[in-house]
């Protein structure tokens, strides 16, 4: 998947008037997305996980790359976006939650990005059905330059592996290149 070019996709976002964080907003405008209008002429790390308000992603996953954002801009990084097959209403109040203030919530919530990246899996088993798997990648100009995907891809898979997708793993990676 490396040296691949990310998937051409349309991303169904939400532009909010308001204070982010306030319980309600004052209104909103359905927001159409591009991939370019994401990757094109920057360097994106983009990471991928299961949903918003699930454990890990709500316990490290998202505050990790929450913590490191400052780190991450230093090296160079344009943006950092945060992945899920959730619709709009749910990765906008996930973000309220979480306090999330840099990182990007993108919703996928047809999972046309997640499937065309071969990220989308069967969560029958929880109750979830398509969701993505858990994996990171740095992307320069709509480019995949490094991914970092979790063992054990499959459907219905019995465990939730957090092990190589974490912000650390990535600012090493960076730090390193």
């Amino acid at each position: 998947m490396e040296n691949k070019q990310i998937p051409n996709v349309v991303f169904k976002t939400q532009e909010r008037e308001g204070d982010a964080h306030a319980q309600t907003c004052f209104s909103f405008e359905w927001k159409d997305l591009t991939t370019d209008d994401i990757f094109k002429d920057k360097k994106v790390i983009l990471f991928a996980l299961p949903g918003a308000f699930t454990p890990t992603c709500s316990s490290t996953h998202l505050p990790g790359y929450e913590k490191h954002y400052d780190e991450f801009r230093e090296l160079g990084v344009d943006s950092v976006v945060c992945l899920s097959v959730n619709d709009a209403f749910v990765m906008f109040e996930w973000g309220k939650h979480q306090l999330a203030e840099k990182v990007t919530l993108l919703p996928d919530g047809s999972g046309l990005f997640t499937r065309e990246m071969g990220m989308l899996v069967k969560k029958n088993d929880l109750g979830f059905g398509e969701r993505s798997w858990r994996y990171s990648m740095y992307v320069e100009n709509g480019e995949i330059k490094k991914i970092f995907e979790e063992a054990g891809k499959s459907d219905n898979f019995s465990d939730d592996p957090f092990e190589v997708s974490d912000a650390e793993t990535m600012l090493e990676y960076l730090k390193n290149r």
